[in-house]
């Protein structure tokens, strides 16, 4: 079910949810959060999308911010969906116009969940400073994805520079599975140490540079930045000991392929992760993730951000 509130205002919706529950009990209840998105009109759609496949895991109030231009006249359009316009969750998306299309506290504070955990996302155009935001300082946990930014390497500095307990990034969600696999390579070998790292893949994805940092903060050798033109993502992870390399290779989407000293090569799942499965990893926790943190505060800064093409290795 989908209803339309245009030119309305934040009360009013709050009466008319209370209202279509009334009705029908339409709209879920033991949500465990409020997640608000903070995203501009024509862009919110996918992000609704994410958010509906995640409340499944996770119910939630989604309340989506959408500026919708401040050169227009002030006027608040909103738009309530539940049901299966919903996923496990209810949506409430608000369309701000002129001073209502800047983020506020005071949009959303009538339409909160009582004495749940606020979870604040902007999926493009993340902030300066995300938890100094009307939005992020009422949040327990900060999401921003620096990959849909014009320059990443900059929007992950602008994180370092600004960073606060609760803040993160999917750029590092997307990691989750290559740091397992890596952290399981290096667990099962021995104790020789690793004297290099390589860390080859697109020379503008964040999530490639956060893998560096990681490793460089984890294994204390120097890691180089391997470009590939070509790539969207990461490819592959070289690790250089006396026994000789350690090396986890992904030429496609899904596949990766692990090779070791004295054993035969490893075919390992690695697929790549869908915004769905990233928001709801995100979702899961409500506590900082100081793993996170030590990178981008520590490991960050000690990695060189300097890339090379294969051809100069």
């Amino acid at each position: 079910m989908i209803v339309d509130l245009p030119n309305t205002t934040t009360s009013n919706v709050s009466k008319k949810i209370q209202s279509l529950r009334e009705q029908g009990g339409v709209i879920a209840l033991g949500r465990v959060l409020t997640l608000v998105v903070v995203t501009k009109s024509g862009l919110e759609e996918e992000a609704i999308e994410a958010a509906n496949e995640a409340s499944r895991e996770h119910p939630c109030r989604i309340i989506v911010l959408a500026d919708a231009g401040s050169s227009a006249p002030n006027r608040l359009d909103a738009q309530i969906r539940v049901g299966g316009d919903a996923g496990a969750s209810e949506v409430i998306v608000l369309r701000g116009f002129g001073e209502l299309a800047e983020e506020s506290e005071s949009l959303v504070a009538a339409l909160l969940l009582p004495d749940a955990p606020i979870v604040a996302w902007w999926p493009h155009g993340a902030p300066k400073n995300a938890s100094e935001t009307s939005i992020g300082r009422i949040a327990h946990r900060r999401i921003t994805d620096s990959a849909n930014e014009a320059e990443p390497q900059v929007a992950l500095e602008n994180i370092r520079n600004t960073y606060k307990a609760g803040d993160t990034d999917l750029a590092w969600t997307r990691l989750t599975n290559w740091r397992i696999q890596l952290a399981a390579v290096l667990d099962q070998a021995d104790s020789s140490p690793v004297t290099a790292v390589a860390v080859e893949g697109a020379s503008d994805s964040p999530s490639t540079i956060l893998l560096a940092a990681w490793l460089t903060l984890s294994l204390d050798a120097p890691v180089t930045i391997v470009a590939d033109p070509a790539g969207t993502g990461i490819r592959r992870v070289r690790l250089t000991r006396p026994g000789g390399d350690v090396q986890l290779f992904r030429p496609g989407l899904s596949v990766a392929e692990l090779t070791q000293p004295g054993q035969p090569a490893q075919r390992i799942s690695l697929p790549r992760r869908s915004l769905r499965d990233c928001l709801a990893e995100e979702l899961r926790r409500l506590d900082p993730d100081e793993v996170f943190g030590e990178v981008i505060t520590i490991g960050l800064p000690r990695t060189n951000l300097r890339s090379v093409r294969p051809s100069e290795r």
